[in-house]
């Protein structure tokens, strides 16, 4: 029985030295990474600044989309319900409601079929009003694919001044260590490998955007084929 008092006594210190070890290790480690970071030069700000703008309009798009590229089963049903019956306002009302590209690019065709113009005319309508709602989705995309490009050419940019500067000192103090080289030297890596990351969020963010847009273009082209059957068979 004191055998085991004895080793309990040893063991609980020890596992409490052990927790406060890691606990502090794991503090060092987080600070050491946010430091680590600020040693990547002057070039890091910038890239920040980018990283953040980039997040803003990848938010910013992702919300806008989620409002106007909403694509609404009913409404094509509805439109078809109010101009077989011919209420043509109540069609027009309906498409307005929905708050989406589709019903602005529906309401647009209806407008003209309300005061008797040819097919051709509403078609023509329809197709500048898509082109407008492309635009207005495709805004600020230009943004992201200019990210792309700028972050990675910011980092490495980061590096080569990182890499003449060490060269610069050792022609200077005449002092060649591995040490000196290859520590300076990772540091200004950072610049690159954050500019990388800025780069690939800018592009994946632009590409994915994009296929949504294309996504958008082909549903809008069935409910304006949709449309037309309607009001040139009434079906």
């Amino acid at each position: 029985m004191t055998n085991l008092f004895l080793l309990l006594q040893d063991t609980i210190p020890a596992a409490a030295t052990d927790s406060t070890a890691t606990v502090a290790t794991s503090t060092e480690e987080s600070v050491n990474y946010f430091s680590l970071l600020m040693k990547g030069g002057v070039m890091v700000a910038p890239i920040l600044l980018l990283l953040f703008f980039t997040l803003y309009v990848i938010i910013e798009r992702a919300l806008y989309y989620k409002k106007v590229a909403k694509e609404d089963t009913r409404l094509i049903d509805d439109v078809r319900t109010h101009l077989t019956s011919g209420k043509v306002d109540a069609a027009q009302m309906a498409a307005a409601r929905s708050g989406t590209a589709y019903g602005n690019i529906i309401e647009s065709g209806i407008s003209l079929v309300g005061i008797g113009r040819p097919l051709g005319e509403i078609e023509g309508i329809m197709e500048k009003t898509t082109n407008v709602e492309i635009g207005q989705m495709e805004k600020k995309l230009g943004w992201l694919g200019l990210v792309a490009g700028i972050a990675p050419i910011l980092g490495f940019i980061g590096t080569i001044s990182g890499v003449i500067k060490i060269f610069y000192t050792i022609s200077i103090t005449e002092n060649i260590s591995i040490g000196s080289i290859s520590g300076g030297l990772y540091e200004k890596m950072i610049s690159s490998g954050l500019g990388l990351i800025v780069g690939v969020i800018a592009y994946s963010g632009y590409h994915y955007f994009n296929m949504i847009i294309d996504d958008f273009s082909l549903k809008v082209q069935k409910q304006v084929i949709q449309f037309v059957n309607i009001i040139t068979t009434g079906k």
